[in-house]
């Protein structure tokens, strides 16, 4: 049986899919997907909390922004990742301030040796003038950078062979830092033995020992299991480390405006709760450690501190950073050296 259909119902029906036909285009046009990745592992407070972000982010513009987040290096190792940044072969990344300074020198201020005595301190001065003409650089290069920093924490050596108790203890140690310029320098003028290598790779480098210790946040060393390679940790303090969030500059201004609204407040809210969730982890993280085997040691900081200050490392660094960012970072920490 046929069923006839009516002038009026065939333009009706006409209408409306042109009508839809009308509104996809207007739809992709103003569709944004963003994809992000970093080195940190699925359960670190920082991806779980930009999962969370980027749900917020999908819900609140009705699918309209899709921020994607790759984390175990999936998009390649930091360095490859900023490479591809800047190029714009993709959107956006969370990288550590220590491997971002060898774009952006001035990202390794908040770097300096034992400079907070609490992550609040960093915060403050990241939130506020030192983070400004951070983020001014930052522009500088063609990369967008979301006003709060996230927070990785302070970093702590971890050793297969010995405990670190002194400076000395370093002296020709053969410790993995960061392809970071600050964290060459400050185990170089420790006397430490120190090799750069990227996050991806440092599990085997510690398992072959091509490398006897490394230095993280606790976090970090918990999530990547850094514990079945290593048996000693030394709690320094020595380096406090943030995430910035940066994206692709021209693809940032090319986003609608109320999408950059969206993302960068919904971001900059969210840095609130992870850095209460890594500070909440990392209190915990001693007590399950030590369970599993890692035998924990709480040096004296000041003897670092003294080394640095014999090396010419805090000299050194204020030259290079120059007295207005120097003295910014110093009306929060006090005198360093």
């Amino acid at each position: 049986m046929t069923t006839a259909i009516t002038r009026k119902q065939f333009l009706t029906g006409a209408a409306a899919a042109a009508a839809t036909m009308a509104v996809r285009p207007a739809f992709a046009a103003r569709r944004s997907v963003i994809k992000l990745g970093l080195d940190l592992t699925t359960d670190h407070p920082t991806t779980v909390n930009l999962n969370v972000a980027a749900k917020k982010i999908k819900d609140a513009s009705n699918g309209e922004v899709d921020l994607q987040i790759f984390p175990n290096s999936q998009l390649g190792d930091d360095t490859h990742m900023l490479s591809n940044l800047r190029s714009g072969a993709m959107q956006m990344m969370a990288i550590g301030d220590n491997i971002l300074a060898t774009l952006v020198p001035t990202a390794a201020i908040d770097n300096i040796g034992f400079a907070f005595k609490t992550p609040e301190m960093a915060w403050k001065a990241l939130d506020g003038s030192v983070g400004d003409m951070v983020r001014a650089d930052i522009d500088k290069t063609g990369l967008h950078a979301m006003h709060r920093i996230w927070d990785e924490g302070f970093r702590e050596i971890t050793s297969s062979t010995k405990q670190i108790n002194t400076p000395e203890d370093l002296h020709g140690f053969k410790i993995r830092v960061p392809p970071s310029p600050i964290s060459l320098s400050l185990f170089q003028s420790l006397g430490a033995s120190a090799t750069t290598i990227n996050a991806a790779e440092l599990y085997t480098a510690l398992q072959t020992h091509v490398v006897d210790g490394q230095e993280n946040p606790l976090g970090n060393i918990h999530t990547m299991k850094l514990d079945q390679v290593q048996k000693y940790c030394s709690l320094t303090n020595h380096m406090w480390v943030g995430y910035w969030l940066l994206m692709n500059g021209p693809f940032w201004t090319g986003l609608p405006d109320e999408h950059k609204k969206l993302v960068a407040e919904t971001l900059d809210a969210q840095a609130l709760e992870q850095r209460t969730a890594n500070q909440k982890l990392d209190a915990s993280l001693e007590e399950i450690l030590t369970q599993q085997g890692m035998v924990f040691a709480k040096p004296d900081n000041s003897a670092f501190q003294k080394a640095l200050t014999q090396s010419g490392f805090y000299k050194t660094w204020k030259d290079k950073f120059g007295a207005p960012l120097w003295s910014a970072l110093e009306s929060v920490t006090g005198p360093l050296a």
